[in-house]
């Protein structure tokens, strides 16, 4: 999988130190626009500025500019999804606006950001029905890692609670297990959604449910 990275996604993995997992777990690349690298990153995430910088270089992270946009002749086609997109979504949402507008423009699936409020770009892109954009949080990255049998139910626990406690997010593994189980098989908005969960994990439902049932008897360890 390809994937199109938020401002506050890139923080929260940096500052835990785990932003290797992003890079394994979207294996075919993960990119941002300049604008996320340039403002977004600089106004909000001075302290790991450095280590995104090192990982650019290093070809872990694309940067899009308006330029090499240009040169791919797709510029016109992001410069409408970002217009579209802003009709959407508030003012706040502008960093999500650009890497959402930057995944449909390349054509790719998945888009990761921790912003999950009512109505806004997360949750929106749950509830689209024609949307081709998948969204996770960390916390999807890391269940669907466990779910897929590369991580331990441990590991899983510990990098969870390493990201919470450096980003200071307050979340619960337990609640975000629930919304979990509610978006892909309990209340999927859509069946492609459920399909998909198992065809990346190789799992069948009630096999998914046995594993995060294992997960949630790990958090009371």
């Amino acid at each position: 999988m390809r994937a199109s990275l938020d401002t506050n996604a890139i923080i929260h993995f940096y500052r835990a130190g785990l932003q290797n997992i992003l890079f394994d777990f979207f294996d075919e690349g993960v990119f941002i626009y300049e604008q996320i690298r340039n403002v977004e990153l600089k106004n909000h995430g001075q302290e790991i500025l450095d280590k995104v910088e090192e990982d650019i270089d290093s070809g872990k992270i694309e940067v899009y500019t308006d330029q090499k946009l240009k040169n791919l002749a797709v510029y016109k086609i992001f410069d409408y999804n970002v217009r579209d997109n802003r009709q959407l979504y508030g003012s706040g949402d502008l960093g999500e606006v650009y890497a959402i507008s930057l995944a449909q423009t390349l054509g790719a699936y998945s888009f990761v950001s921790d912003d999950t409020k009512q109505g806004g770009p997360y949750m929106s892109l749950l509830q689209f029905v024609d949307n081709d954009i998948m969204p996770f949080t960390f916390a999807d990255v890391l269940i669907i890692r466990y779910l897929s049998g590369t991580e331990s139910a441990k590991q899983t626990v510990d990098d969870f609670n390493e990201i919470n406690r450096k980003s200071e997010l307050n979340w619960s593994l337990k609640s975000q297990l629930t919304k979990f189980r509610k978006r892909f098989w309990k209340e999927s908005y859509k069946s492609e959604d459920t399909e998909w969960i198992q065809l990346i994990t190789g799992r069948t439902v009630p096999e998914l449910e046995i594993h995060i049932n294992a997960l949630k008897n790990e958090i009371e360890v």
